[in-house]
């Protein structure tokens, strides 16, 4: 296998001039996974009432498509080098589209979960290869303001896809819904057959090491989302985590022996790329907790409504529409990009610690601040990471680096929501001492008779999850600051 240490391509090598349909076809696809990840818990009562379904089965619905689109993103990013960015962005939106398609059609609650397995694989080729696109058509500044228009997007999808599912889902009801995200990715994909085709002269797939990483992330992921409701000691998750470190120990194996591997060890030894890539992977792990569980205690704690509670995550998400554009701007006119990350990360644990003070009185004025400067810390990690990741890698590798950057992203989101909602609910469960009571609590139902105490408990256990979270995100800082100051990444 050839070992040389990957190397940017020349900037000779990308076309001058793109196709005009390049980058709104690309963002559009973004926007509509993007949404696809926030937006579908929104549908989930409905859903639940109208397939008779609760509990596990229905939250898979949102479960099984991160779970997919995480495990898929790398293989679909390698695929694409070799078989063609554009045709595997074509075939990826169509999967995507069928698997809305089909949850829009489910007549059970097993069905819709299959079709969202399908949409999330479908999404991860979508993101992967359109990340791949964008790296082969533009070079320079272009394709800074690219990952940067890339970044934004995706936190329009994130930010406004709760709010545009729910008036779908009032309007047309659940199925509608879906039905109308079916109609979009058909359009991407027509739009898509006008863009021109990139591919790498690399060998042939990966077969054993696409199987491999697919199956190892699948168990590990399956453990952890399981974990919550059937607790860590549970011999089904003990089997199917251990399975699974077996089998990424296996890819590990195959990947350093394969002639044409679906992650080449140069990549992930490139100390540059792996630095940028922990940064993404740390910014999202800062912000989804948020994102997902504080509008539950702004409505218990704080006695929001849902519109209310809403418009306060505005706090977090609309940052992550404005910086991106803001931080690659500042970095085309010289700021220096790992200047720029490292402010992007003290923001984002600075924040994630402060939210240690969360308290039911004045709950809004407390969040205020650390939700401000989380967001601003996402959106500016969105706006350079990619592009300055991409920019440490050959042309004919752009397809496998995207892939792994959102297959980071993908799993940091699945994995943040499964540890968060289980470090909740066991911190409840100790201080109430019933499991049951513990889960009710932290879904927002407290009792008139104990309100104040589990009230008390609720507090308590968001303040240790955050601590947690914290420190979590400053160690990965940590780790970012030492991989992108060191003298081999900086030579390259």
């Amino acid at each position: 296998m050839d070992t040389t240490p990957l190397r940017p391509a020349p900037s000779s090598t990308v076309a001058d001039r793109p196709p005009a349909l390049t980058l709104p076809v690309v963002l559009v696809g973004v926007v509509l996974v993007a949404m696809s990840i926030s937006g579908t818990a929104v549908a989930l009562p409905r859903i639940g009432l109208d397939l008779d379904a609760s509990g596990s089965a229905l939250n898979w619905v949102v479960a099984g498509y991160n779970l997919a689109f995480a495990a898929m993103t790398l293989v679909a990013g390698s695929t694409a080098d070799r078989a063609g960015r554009r045709r595997v962005f074509v075939i990826a939106t169509l999967i995507f589209t069928s698997g809305f398609l089909a949850t829009a059609l489910s007549p059970s609650i097993v069905l819709a979960d299959l079709a969202r397995i399908v949409s999330g694989a479908g999404g991860a080729g979508m993101m992967a290869a359109g990340g791949a696109i964008l790296a082969s058509s533009y070079d320079g500044a272009g394709r800074h303001r690219a990952f940067a228009l890339m970044g934004t997007m995706a936190g329009v999808g994130i930010a406004a896809g709760p709010t545009l599912s729910g008036l779908l889902i009032s309007a047309t009801g659940w199925r509608g819904s879906f039905a109308v995200f079916t109609v979009i990715g058909l359009l991407i994909a027509l739009g898509t057959t006008r863009l021109r085709e990139h591919r790498s002269t690399a060998g042939r797939t990966d077969w054993p090491g696409s199987a491999l990483f697919v199956t190892a992330l699948t168990l590990l992921m399956f453990a952890l989302l399981e974990t919550p409701s059937l607790g860590w000691t549970h011999p089904v998750i003990l089997v199917t985590a251990g399975a699974g470190v077996v089998a990424l120990a296996l890819f590990g194996v195959v990947q350093r022996r394969s002639a044409a591997p679906v992650l080449a060890p140069s990549l992930v030894a490139n100390r540059g790329f792996l630095g940028w890539s922990l940064a993404t992977l740390t910014t999202s792990t800062g912000f989804l907790g948020v994102l997902v569980f504080l509008p539950t205690y702004l409505q218990t704690a704080a006695g929001l409504s849902p519109a209310a509670a809403g418009a306060t995550m505005l706090l977090l998400t609309a940052p992550v529409l404005v910086t991106p554009m803001a931080a690659v701007t500042l970095v085309n006119k010289g700021v220096p990009a790992r200047l720029l990350i490292m402010v992007s990360l003290v923001l984002v644990v600075a924040g994630n610690f402060w939210l240690m003070a969360l308290d039911p009185g004045d709950t809004v004025a407390i969040v205020a601040a650390p939700l401000v400067l989380i967001g601003v810390g996402m959106g500016t990690s969105f706006g350079i990471t990619d592009g300055q990741a991409m920019a440490l890698v050959p042309a004919d590798a752009v397809g496998m680096a995207a892939g792994f950057l959102n297959t980071l992203r993908g799993t940091a989101e699945a994995l943040v929501i499964a540890a968060f909602s289980a470090s909740l609910t066991a911190g409840l469960t100790a201080r109430l001492g019933d499991a049951d009571h513990a889960a009710a609590v932290s879904a927002g139902r407290l009792t008139a008779s104990e309100g104040a105490a589990e009230l008390v408990a609720f507090t308590q256990s968001w303040r240790t999850t955050q601590f947690g979270v914290g420190v979590l995100c400053l160690a990965l800082s940590t780790a970012v600051a030492t991989l992108i100051f060191s003298r081999r990444a900086r030579r390259g």
